[in-house]
């Protein structure tokens, strides 16, 4: 929300929080009216034309530097005028802006943490993020999920070239205004004290690109940003719906479910948009180094419990509860102190406890990792074993195994009798409401449940009917 939200103010000069806003309503009104099958479907578009875009962006930046040779030479002199008049050795580049497999010790992305570290979060992003499994689930099979992932992952690739370079390339041609170090000449800028560094890729799209490209460029980003807002949002709402709420109220009715998960979603985009002063001024204005830091913090968790759950017969549903409730309240902390003690401005001393000066947060999330794992283990191996029929086909030794369970027989059956009630609601109603973007949140059956006939409710019932996602078919 926060980088859509910039890409606004760069493009038309609006406010960052009216930006957020607009954002934030041009979402909701995908939201209702759409679904997850919308989302897939925009996305799949617009993956095309970004790629051409950022391709044509990327072509049109390197010619105007004289290519990757001068990329090199001209980077490392892309400084802002006050470090050029000698005023401050502060917005010079690393020395090792080119060197992907950093020191160890005193670099900012040091390459041991890097695979370790960063290794555990894209297991979590790729193995267990809602948004990422609801894609997957909604596949037509197992080879199509397989195929996607596997094609999303050459993608992944592309970001080098596409992403960073012509980030670097825009501060070549803008260094005044992305390597800004004055912190008030960054705020008129960019509205962040802390750098301008999140503005230079539509600094890049907004300047290089001709008119209607641009144009393009900015439409298909920001259908992009709304579109993973959306996914987003609807994966958070089902979570909290079906797998918090429902055993809360476990007789609740599939509209107040509905209702709930529409109101969950507003909570979020209230939290978000406090949360963005906030976010502005951490990890010095940097977007990508909050993402990856937050992503050290609650990722390595999941990653442990799911890692040891496929491979490991003996773990059981008590070890891997408290193991994520250790790992959990262990990355809260680590990101409290984050957050109360910043990254210090260039040239101000480093104040912040060791456990964030010295323990880089890729360093972190390893140990965080086995400090999981080694819960989990412990717990699973000295409480009760799971049962046989829980490890048919959700290991990696099981998952051939094709005896039936019982909670499947169970889910059958229940299907069953939701057909069968579905069936005397369609006899019983003339008209009928579709709850159609709730059953798209949550990858089920397309299995139209009805209500009583909304053609004589007011303006106003009708207008909250449709912000919880119902529509009427007569």
């Amino acid at each position: 929300m926060y980088s859509g939200a910039l890409f606004i103010q760069q493009s038309v000069g609006w406010n960052l929080y009216v930006s957020i806003l607009g954002l934030l309503a041009l979402t909701g009104l995908c939201t209702v009216t759409g679904g997850l099958a919308a989302v897939i479907y925009l996305d799949t578009f617009m993956a095309f034309i970004m790629i051409g875009g950022v391709t044509i962006m990327t072509y049109i930046g390197f010619h105007k530097i004289g290519g990757y040779n001068e990329l090199r030479i001209k980077y490392m002199n892309a400084v802002p005028d006050e470090a050029l008049a000698g005023n401050t050795t502060c917005g010079i580049p690393r020395p090792d802006s080119f060197i992907l497999l950093r020191d160890p010790i005193n670099s900012d992305l040091p390459w041991p943490g890097f695979l370790l570290g960063q290794s555990t979060a894209s297991i979590w992003y790729w193995c267990a993020d809602q948004v990422i499994v609801q894609r997957a689930l909604a596949a037509k099979s197992l080879s199509h999920a397989q195929g996607g992932a596997v094609i999303a992952g050459y993608i992944k690739i592309i970001p080098l070239f596409t992403m960073v370079m012509p980030g670097m390339i825009s501060r070549i041609l803008f260094p005044n205004d992305i390597a800004c170090v004055d912190p008030e000449k960054c705020l008129a800028i960019c509205g962040s004290k802390a750098g301008c560094s999140n503005i230079a890729l539509p600094k890049l799209v907004l300047e290089i690109l001709p008119s209607g490209l641009r144009g393009m460029m900015l439409a298909v980003m920001m259908a992009a940003l709304m579109s993973d807002l959306t996914s987003i949002f609807n994966s958070a709402s089902a979570l909290f719906t079906m797998d918090i709420y429902k055993n809360l109220r476990k007789h609740a009715s599939t509209r107040e479910l509905m209702i709930v998960g529409r109101l969950f979603v507003l909570v979020l985009c209230i939290i978000s948009v406090l949360w963005v002063p906030i976010l502005k001024d951490l990890q010095g204005g940097q977007l990508f180094i909050y993402i990856q830091a937050v992503s050290s913090y609650f990722a390595p968790p999941i990653a442990a419990v799911y890692l040891i759950a496929i491979l490991w017969k003996r773990s059981n549903e008590v070890g891997t509860f408290w193991a994520l409730i250790v790992g959990f309240f262990i990355g809260i902390i680590r990101m409290g102190l984050d957050f109360s003690h910043p990254t210090p401005g260039c040239n101000e001393p480093d104040k912040r406890p060791a456990i964030i000066k010295h323990v880089h947060y890729f360093y972190f999330a390893f140990i965080l990792f086995v400090v999981t794992s080694i819960v989990c283990v412990v717990l699973s191996l000295v409480t009760d074993a799971p049962h046989p029929e829980q490890l048919i086909r959700t290991t990696v030794w099981t998952k051939h195994d094709s005896t039936i369970r019982g909670d499947e027989i169970k889910e059958e059956h229940d299907m069953d009798e939701i057909d069968e009630n579905e069936m005397k609601r369609r006899n019983l109603c003339d008209e009928e409401l579709e709850f159609h973007s709730y059953v798209d949140v949550i990858g089920s059956r397309n299995t139209g449940l009805t209500v009583p006939s909304l053609k004589h409710s007011s303006c106003w019932k009708r207008v909250f009917y449709f912000a919880c996602g119902f529509s009427q078919n007569v």
